[in-house]
């Protein structure tokens, strides 16, 4: 009988390839229930069925949109309880025909495919040959086999280097000291030894687009480059200090620029009001320094429309991802490096101010990312985000307490807020 229902099954699932979202997720239900195995995991047979007749609910009220987004997520669900049930149903001794089982698993269609490559990504497959060992992708949450196309950056494991301290660490990652710290169990004055392994998570979710061109966005300290449409690389950074004094306003600016010129090994011009600072704090006053080790500038500068304002390396790498700057954007000099030879002089940029970030990932996952209002600007967290899950037609699959949870950590990680 096992057998029986694992071909059924098998064969059930390779006939969906083609289906519209409403037809497979419903063919997805009906064959569940049909399915005695299904009674063997209760809540998640519930989860698929609530999720469905959630979808059929807003087809209903004619919101296309919202409905559909709700038939993929009942599918994704149902998808990887067939999986799941498919394990329980083929722990039972061997198909004779072990040639033929293997073919028909093979042609069972992906959950999840890359819509830039087309191809399935190896680590969201669901199911592998009968004979082999079989893993299932669950859902991505906050596990490693996230993979999406609107967030950036891993959860993973660093090993630590020549060199290396917990600060370095932190900013060549783009996360903050003291999370760095926390979750890896460290005091902050412990020295690092090569070899350690540092766990860690930066997955950010990229707050805007562009062909080609370069977009900062100074809550979460991240510059994100892209060519031909696709993101080339993101890379922390340090921007501008957050105390205004009565004289002195180092805050980053928002708004769009081009690049206009780049300098390898420059010569730092002290604009007028670093001067002053120096001579208020009884420093000795520089009008210039020269290319070396004392240039703040590093070995590479890029320099903008926006006045006063460069892209360039540091000689204080630990500042990165950090607000330290005098407004410039600072970068880490290993990533300066590379980012110096690939970008172009007149390439389009936008600095931007986004504290919180939403966003729908291919596979029916809803992520939300929150940073402090640094820059003292007003906004409200809590409605912002509300405004944002609101405009995206996500309510109905958001779990308000998560939400409310990330609101209130402020993490700074793009983090799973899916019903």
């Amino acid at each position: 009988m096992k057998i029986m229902i694992l071909l059924v099954l098998l064969i059930f699932y390779a006939s969906l390839a083609c289906a519209a979202p409403r037809d497979e997720a419903q063919k997805i239900v009906f064959i569940l229930q049909q399915t005695a195995l299904a009674e063997t995991i209760p809540e998640e047979m519930e989860s698929i069925k609530r999720t469905f007749q959630e979808a059929e609910k807003y087809q209903e009220q004619k919101s296309g949109e919202m409905a559909e987004r709700l038939y993929q997520l009942a599918i994704l669900k149902g998808r990887v309880l067939l999986a799941k049930l498919l394990e329980i149903a083929s722990d039972i001794p061997a198909i004779e025909d072990e040639q033929h089982s293997k073919t028909v698993v093979a042609s069972i269609p992906p959950a999840v495919t890359d819509p830039a490559a087309n191809t399935v990504k190896r680590s969201e497959t669901l199911l592998q040959p009968l004979g082999q060992e079989k893993k299932i992708a669950e859902p991505a949450t906050s596990s490693d086999a996230l993979v999406s196309a609107k967030i950036v950056g891993d959860s993973s494991v660093y090993t630590v280097l020549s060199r290396d301290t917990l600060r370095l660490v932190a900013a060549k990652l783009g996360v903050s000291l003291h999370y760095l710290a926390t979750v890896n169990n460290l005091d902050l004055k412990a020295p690092l030894t090569v070899g350690q392994k540092l766990k860690f998570n930066n997955r950010k979710i990229i707050p805007q687009r562009m062909s080609n061109g370069i977009v900062i966005n100074i809550p979460d300290r991240t510059l994100y480059y892209f060519k031909e449409g696709k993101l080339a690389s993101s890379l922390p950074v340090a921007l501008g200090v957050p105390k205004k004094s009565v004289k002195y306003d180092w805050k980053t600016p928002t708004g769009k620029f081009k690049i206009t010129a780049k300098q390898k090994d420059p010569t730092w011009h002290v604009p007028p009001s670093i001067q002053s600072e120096m001579e208020e704090e009884g420093k000795e006053v520089v009008t210039s320094i020269p290319p070396g080790p004392q240039n703040p500038l590093g070995r590479y500068a890029i320099r903008t429309s926006l006045p006063g304002i460069m892209i360039h390396s540091t000689t204080k790498p630990g500042s990165i991802y950090s607000f330290a700057s005098h407004g410039c954007i600072r970068v880490y000099p290993d990533h300066m490096e590379e980012f110096f030879k690939d970008i172009k002089v007149n390439t389009p940029g936008e600095i931007i101010y986004r504290p919180v970030k939403v966003a729908l990932t291919e596979n029916g996952r809803v992520f939300m990312e929150v940073h402090q209002d640094i820059y003292g600007t007003g906004t409200v967290l809590d409605t912002a985000a509300k405004q944002m899950i609101e405009k995206q037609n996500l309510s109905g699959i958001v779990d308000w307490k998560k939400v409310e949870a990330v609101l209130k950590h402020k993490s700074g990680i793009a983090e799973d807020i899916t019903l």
